[in-house]
């Protein structure tokens, strides 16, 4: 990773790397390729690039947290989990974070949940956790999030087990998650 444009240059030399440019070309690549194969590295590539902060601004220009957005609903379950680990490397920014909040974000997280693959899983997870804000976290604790976690804290898979637990003891009051358990429970009975 890269902290500063210093390091970047020492690394890459005056004349190396145009970062920007470099980044418009993925852009590119991933919205005109029509082979899934491509598209999949592309995106791998960008979720790269989303790990560094001094790529956000670059980032954000080109709208990659829109085609991270957008994968979450419209790609294959590679591309999600793609999508869903570009959208957790750049929540902790809090640019990245409101522009994913205004775009809908925590309600295609929370679809993400229902995914069976372990990655998107504790992506979607993680992310949401990271988009808490006292604006947000009414969103991110809500019911409907909040039952798709408790589904998720009984899953057989350790770490999913574990991250729903987290979420839910950090996140949620024990009011929050004993309310949604028995619904849960009249449900089922």
């Amino acid at each position: 990773m890269f902290t500063s444009y210093e390091r970047l240059e020492k690394r890459s030399g005056k004349k190396g790397v145009d970062r920007p440019e470099y980044l418009k070309e993925l852009v590119h690549e991933f919205t005109t390729s029509e082979h899934l194969a491509s598209k999949e590295q592309v995106l791998a590539n960008l979720v790269n690039f989303a790990y560094d902060p001094i790529n956000y601004p670059w980032l954000r220009k080109l709208k990659v947290i829109d085609i991270f957005l957008d994968q979450l609903t419209e790609g294959t379950a590679t591309l999600r989990g793609f999508a869903a680990a570009g959208l957790c490397n750049l929540a902790l920014d809090q640019e990245n974070k409101a522009y994913i909040l205004r775009q809908g974000g925590v309600a295609l997280l929370a679809g993400c949940l229902l995914s069976q693959h372990e990655s998107v899983v504790l992506s979607a997870i993680t992310t949401l956790m990271f988009l808490v804000t006292p604006e947000s976290k009414r969103d991110i604790t809500s019911d409907k999030v909040i039952e798709q976690i408790l589904r998720r804290a009984k899953s057989d898979n350790p770490r999913i087990r574990n991250l729903a637990k987290v979420f839910l003891e950090d996140y949620c009051t024990a009011e929050q998650v004993q309310s949604v358990q028995a619904l849960q429970d009249t449900q089922h009975n």
